[in-house]
This record gives C-alpha cells, sequence and structure tokens, in this order.
C-alpha cells in the first residue's frame, strides 16, 4: 500500500510565516505558484476527504471542495470597510456548512454570491445556522465549531433555548472531554441581557453573543498524514454543541 501523502508541510506554514511579513500583490503573484502547491491544492483536497466521513457524523452537514462557492476561504480580505487594505489574509479557514441552509443561501443569493460574513455565519434563508470550523496559520491552528456573529433574533432563540434546557447545554459544553479540549469563546454582553434573571445558574453563558468552541494544536499536526482523521475527530468532540445548536434554531443533525 501506498504511504498516504501529508496534505500540508513545513512549506505550507513557511508560505504564511513569509506573506505576513509580504502582504502585498506583487509578492503573492511571484509566490502563487507556492500558494497553489502548498495551500490551496491540498486544502482542497483535504475538504474532499472529509465529505464522506462529515456525512456520518451528521447526514446534514457538506464539506464542499469546489475551488468557489465552497468550504474553503478566499485568501483575498474584503477591505472595501477596513482602514487596513493588506490585500491577503495570513491564515487558510474552511467551513462545513448545513445543507438545509447552504441551499437555500443558493437558491436566494445566486452560486458563488455569499458574503464572508453569511458564511462565516452559515446564513441563509434569513436564519443562521451552526457550523464546524478548521483554521490554519502559524503558531494559531485550530478545529471547533458552533455559532460566530448570528442575527439578534437568532441569539435570542438560542438564550430562550439555553434557560428551557439548562441540563443539555451543560452536557454538550461541560463535560470533562470537553472542557479537556475545547475552549467557548466568541463576543460577550458585559452585563446579563434583559429580560433573563441574572442569578441564572448560565448567566456567563447567557451574555454570550458568540456560541462557538475551538480546540487549538500545533503546526505539526497539520503535517501528518493522518491529519483528516484528527479533524473529523475534533469534529466528532464539539458535535454534541453543534447538535445542541441546530436544535435551539430547529435545524436537524
Amino acid at each position: 500500500m501506498a504511504k498516504k501523502e501529508p496534505y500540508f508541510t513545513a512549506e505550507t506554514f513557511r508560505f504564511l510565516r513569509q506573506l505576513a511579513k509580504n502582504n502585498d500583490r506583487e509578492w503573492f503573484a511571484a509566490n502563487k505558484p507556492r500558494f497553489e502547491a502548498r495551500l490551496r491544492q491540498p486544502y482542497l483536497r483535504l475538504i474532499a476527504d472529509l465529505a464522506a466521513p462529515l456525512r456520518k457524523l451528521s447526514p446534514h452537514y457538506v464539506a464542499d471542495p469546489k475551488p468557489v462557492g465552497g468550504s474553503l476561504f478566499r485568501i483575498h480580505r474584503d477591505t472595501r470597510f477596513s482602514s487596513d487594505k493588506s490585500p491577503y489574509k495570513l491564515w487558510a479557514g474552511s467551513q462545513y456548512f448545513h445543507a438545509q441552509t447552504r441551499a437555500g443561501a443558493r437558491e436566494r443569493l445566486g452560486p458563488g454570491s455569499h458574503s464572508e460574513a453569511q458564511l462565516r455565519r452559515g446564513d441563509a434563508k434569513g436564519i443562521d445556522a451552526p457550523v464546524f470550523y478548521l483554521h490554519l496559520q502559524p503558531g494559531e491552528c485550530f478545529a471547533g465549531g458552533g455559532l460566530w456573529h448570528p442575527q439578534p433574533e437568532s441569539v435570542k432563540r438560542v438564550r430562550d433555548y439555553m434557560v428551557g434546557n439548562p441540563r443539555s447545554w451543560k452536557e454538550a459544553t461541560r463535560g470533562a472531554a470537553f472542557r479537556r479540549e475545547f475552549e467557548l469563546g466568541g463576543d460577550a454582553l458585559s452585563r446579563p441581557p434583559r429580560s433573563y434573571d441574572p442569578q441564572h445558574e448560565l448567566i456567563e453563558d447567557l451574555k454570550r453573543k458568540d456560541f462557538v468552541a475551538s480546540a487549538t494544536f500545533a503546526d505539526e499536526i497539520a503535517c501528518r498524514p493522518d491529519f483528516d482523521r484528527y479533524v473529523i475527530e475534533r469534529f466528532r468532540r464539539v458535535a454534541p454543541m453543534v447538535d445542541w445548536l441546530c436544535g435551539a434554531l430547529d435545524l436537524e443533525f
């Protein structure tokens, strides 16, 4: 049996470190073959290899290896509303979407027309959906999932569901195995939200505006030939939280 080639190598992270020091179009154009060979094409291969095991984890989630409009984020930054005009991201990320809402987005917006904000939220049909996520950046790699920057009505639905189902939320996010590997993150209010009991046992989680969890890992892990298995295992471990969020938003998992 032929030995499986790793998706990424030390050269992948060397490229990203050099991009951080040379974030301009001239340098990127000269190094685009490296970008394609060491980062973009291997990442698309990884996404394709994640498709079948992700379907076993949940038949409603999709790993889409299309070069445009799929799971892989573009390397180009949207600088229209930013004071930072650096043209390229210093990381490579991918998201794995709920098929029901993603299909709605294509119907509503047209293929390939999704804004990055919508993709990061899993936004479609005017609602939000939790996603699985993988992030590659030198010294800052992580995998996880959840609901990122949801719309206000979705935040309220999650909070109300949490108040009604505190035990299941704690089961999804408080277990020893989960806490050993994952950390809840994202934005949160400084004070309890209005109309919620400030003394509620889950008040710190009710303050959250994002409901995401991530597990960091060393760059070297991404260079292992079995990195696809590693990623799926991280997704499997965060899946109870993603499942819970689907329940809060009336989505199947």
